[in-house]
């Protein structure tokens, strides 16, 4: 049948089983959102504040949810404002389609109105990228698009589609989409048996998580493999929920805010068994000291990332449920009663503590657990606010933590819970964020309201840019340049005025009772939660050292009376 390219594209997307679309309109797109308007029954729209809260909601979706997220902007600054949320997808490797409308074809390169080469801006930030200057390429380039952003290791992918190329009209055909396969090349087998091996001759395997393990849908086969090998497991940031949080065997966070458990536990294995991780900078610390004492097994579907940042003994590349299920496999049921027993031991001697007398970061997020259960899809900014929270909220379940991890969005937060509640509304969802990233989109509290989003939004209210005053204050002589936000901005009248509920507290009394409140509202609500502007994140690594050399509160306080 004949029908024009906007018509194509709706088709298309309902082809993939799109339900959710979040995006704002412009002129070069205007025949899609016609076209969308027709749909509106099968396909819904979200109108977000900003473009950039649009890609955000797209991310917050596909995390939440394991599917394709999907945000749509006009062109010229419409297309630029999606490049942030382009780009924190890309770094955590989350499967997005940023569909971009340009001007016509005959107005490409001459400098029209509103006119961006945002395939060309794109291309570092995405896994592939299309411009359709012939409408009887669109159905495939948007089949293409969806197959690509979600087999292998996910990424984002954006399609630029020229304003007549909408109008225009071809051929359309549908097709019934097939599961996508994510890893197409076998599995070698001789590494399968290496990596065996190795785990059999390891006296002191630990192993690490990171959010490969969450892409590959791979908690099942984990928590398999971890009964088979019998020891210690830690996670990145972007790990959280592959392996429960509240397991005997789990000893907390890796890298520059881990656990001193993590730290020195990898510090002292002989065997460190990496799953789905990339060996990010801030859980290496100095990467030339990194597991120093250990072989290094990774397991990983991206070839690049063997060897990239920290040499490796052995590595077996393939998806990480299909890695796990062979070792599994082969894998005779080991025993390291003594390394277990050691590693307790230093959980017992360094549990994670906080001061108890006032209201804290810690305390709110561990309040947030017990309301919530532990079942609750937490997101978060980044800052002190998302090093407290993956510290203090025991995460079970895969893809319930959704935070900004590679590229460390600020403004992130806000636009990924209303997508995430878009695509998973049983869930209570929270964002929790401190002031400075609040204040970055928090204009997506009017997009909540305007549709009664039962999102709840958490502010850890210091009046300061924490995490940056903290290195200011341990690292940079307490010269606070720029990071002091003492102005009158009041978070509750702004909430209000936007639409959504709001209430402030500052007592523990306060956030326990506001938070209940929040919970029952039925709407959006912001909880402005006043803390101290010196509360720091403990444990912590000082940039460029080893993780072993980790230390708290307590070992600076010893220091400082040493010296």
């Amino acid at each position: 049948m004949q029908l024009n390219g906007a018509e194509i594209l709706i088709e298309c997307l309902k082809e993939q089983g799109v339900d959710t679309v979040f995006g704002y309109p412009g002129g070069a797109i205007l025949n899609v959102y016609d076209e969308l308007y027709k749909h509106s029954n099968e396909i819904r729209h979200i109108l977000t504040s900003h473009e950039q809260g649009a890609s955000h909601a797209a991310d917050g979706y596909a995390r939440a949810t394991g599917k394709v997220g999907v945000c749509f902007a006009t062109s010229g600054p419409g297309a630029t404002n999606l490049v942030t949320g382009i780009a924190t997808a890309f770094m955590d490797s989350i499967p997005i389609v940023a569909i971009t409308c340009n001007v016509g074809v005959p107005l490409l390169g001459k400098d029209s109105f509103q006119e961006i080469d945002i395939t060309g801006i794109t291309m570092p930030i995405t896994k592939y990228n299309f411009i359709v200057k012939n409408v009887n390429d669109l159905a495939r380039t948007i089949r293409k698009a969806f197959e690509i952003a979600q087999s292998g290791r996910p990424g984002p992918v954006l399609i630029d589609i020229p304003k007549d190329v909408t109008g225009n009209k071809a051929e359309y055909e549908p097709v019934k989409i097939q599961p996508i396969v994510k890893y197409k090349k076998e599995i070698c087998m001789e590494d399968i048996d290496k990596a065996v091996e190795m785990i059999e001759e390891a006296k002191r395997p630990f192993v690490f998580v990171g959010g490969g393990a969450i892409l590959s849908d791979a908690s099942e086969e984990l928590r398999a493999f971890v009964d088979k090998v019998q020891c210690p497991v830690c996670d990145s940031l972007m790990g959280k929920g592959a392996f429960p949080g509240t397991d005997e065997l789990y000893t907390g966070m890796l890298g520059m805010h881990g656990t001193k458990t993590s730290n020195f536990g990898v510090s002292e294995c002989d065997l460190l068994i990496v799953v789905g991780a990339r060996f990010s900078d801030r859980v290496t610390g100095n990467p030339n000291k990194f597991a120093s004492n250990a072989k290094i097994l990774q397991f990983d579907i991206d070839v690049a990332e063997m060897n990239k940042n920290v040499i490796i003994d052995e590595g077996v590349v393939g998806d990480i449920k299909e890695v796990l299920a062979a070792v599994n496999e082969k894998l005779p049921q080991q025993e390291h009663t003594e390394w277990i027993k050691k590693i307790q031991e230093y959980k017992a001697k360094y549990p994670l503590t906080y001061h108890l007398e006032s209201l804290t970061g810690p305390y709110v997020i561990e309040e947030i657990y017990k309301q919530t259960e532990g079942d609750a899809i937490i997101v978060t900014e980044v800052g002190q606010h998302q090093m407290w929270a993956a510290q203090y909220y025991k995460f079970t379940k895969p893809r319930t933590l959704l935070t900004s991890g590679g590229l460390g969005t600020m403004g992130y937060g806000l636009g990924a819970a209303i997508g995430a509640k878009m695509g998973r509304p049983e869930k209570t969802v929270v964002n929790i964020a401190g002031d400075g990233c609040f204040r970055m989109n928090m204009n997506e509290v009017a997009t909540a309201a305007r549709y009664n989003i039962p999102i709840i939004q958490v502010v850890v209210n210091n009046h300061v840019l924490g995490m940056v005053r903290q290195w200011q204050n341990l690292f940079y002589g307490q010269r606070y340049s720029a990071t002091v936000l003492n102005d009158a901005v009041d978070f509750v009248k702004l909430a209000e005025a936007m639409g959504a509920k709001a209430v402030r507290a500052t007592t523990r009394e306060e956030f326990a009772d506001a938070f209940k409140f929040a919970l029952n509202a039925g709407g959006p609500v912001v909880i402005d939660c006043q803390i101290d502007s010196d509360d720091k994140v403990w444990p912590m690594v000082a940039p460029g050292a080893p993780i072993s050399e980790v230390f708290d509160e307590k070992d600076l306080q010893e220091k400082q009376q040493t010296n």
